[in-house]
């Protein structure tokens, strides 16, 4: 069979046999696989079958060359528990107002270059040294690093690209084990966020052109990539790879995106791909290095 059916239980949970049997026989499957306790894949047909009223993740893929050799990965809300401006907003008193702009953005209502400016704006003034809570607080995804640990240990190499702020990229991207890191880059003066960031902003189509970029770079097909993502503004990346995935997306990412993950954790990367547990490099943890983000000038 030319394709193949991956089905994913919500984060910590198992996928139950009673499940994975109903689902085999409603997709009139060949044959059958467990990746894990919570994962299954199976031979089908076409990729048009449905599996009815279901509440777990599940995605058709091509049954051939699924293991990825890129990895390129937006930061805030898929690798990252949460939206690390909108942290920097709620220390400088207008959390409300950035979060709210934030939201439109990621939900492509609003331009995404000119919204990252309008916030960024709005934290004029504020020490540098607020970033170090953010940065404290932040949390690894749910199989973050293990997704990362794993493609990286199989010879992939693993991007992190952020429309977000080097001050808390390449902090990220070193903890979870990333090669490289592309962000904005705050300006700094006297020890302050100047309120205005450095051009030209990283937006949709700088994303894109990063996977592309990277891609050739390395010398392969769109098929050998992997990009992963929740807004608006990585729907053009997730365009561009072989199998881009909306991870826990905005509603315009869920929409457009060819696959879906709402309710597993990242791990779920290495599923689509055919790893199975036992394949998993043992990283998973929720907490990150920490840092100061004072050195950024």
């Amino acid at each position: 069979m030319d394709w193949v059916a991956v089905a994913m239980a919500p984060e910590g949970e198992a996928l139950d046999d009673r499940i994975v049997a109903r689902l085999a026989t409603r997709l009139k499957a060949g044959s059958l696989r467990r990746l894990g306790p919570d994962a299954v894949e199976m031979a089908v047909t076409s990729p048009d079958v449905e599996p009815g009223e279901i509440s777990i993740d599940w995605a058709v893929l091509p049954a051939q060359r699924r293991r990825k050799r890129l990895l390129v990965a937006d930061m805030d809300s898929t690798m990252i528990d949460g939206e690390t401006l909108d942290e920097l907003a709620a220390a400088a008193g207008v959390g409300e107002r950035v979060a709210a702009i934030t939201a439109r953005a990621m939900n492509g209502e609003l331009d995404f270059e000119a919204a990252v400016r309008e916030r960024v704006g709005l934290l004029a003034g504020l020490p540098l040294t607020a970033a170090d809570g953010v940065l404290a607080r932040l949390s690894a995804m749910p199989g973050a690093h293990a997704a990362v640990a794993t493609m990286h240990a199989s010879g992939a190499h693993c991007m992190l690209v952020s429309g977000g702020f080097t001050l808390f990229a390449d902090p990220v991207g070193a903890a979870l084990g990333f090669d490289e890191v592309q962000a904005n880059q705050l300006e700094v003066r006297d020890g302050r966020l100047t309120g205005r960031v450095r051009e030209p902003v990283l937006g949709p189509d700088a994303k894109r052109r990063a996977l592309e970029d990277r891609r050739r770079a390395l010398g392969l097909t769109p098929d050998d990539t992997l990009a992963v993502g929740d807004g608006a503004n990585d729907l053009a990346m997730l365009s561009a790879a072989g199998l881009g995935v909306a991870f826990r997306a905005k509603p315009a990412a869920a929409a457009q995106a060819r696959v879906r993950v709402d309710r597993a954790g990242l791990t779920a990367l290495l599923y689509l791909q055919g790893y199975s547990q036992a394949e998993f490099v043992p990283r998973d943890q929720r907490s990150l290095t920490g840092g100061s983000g004072s050195t950024q000038g």
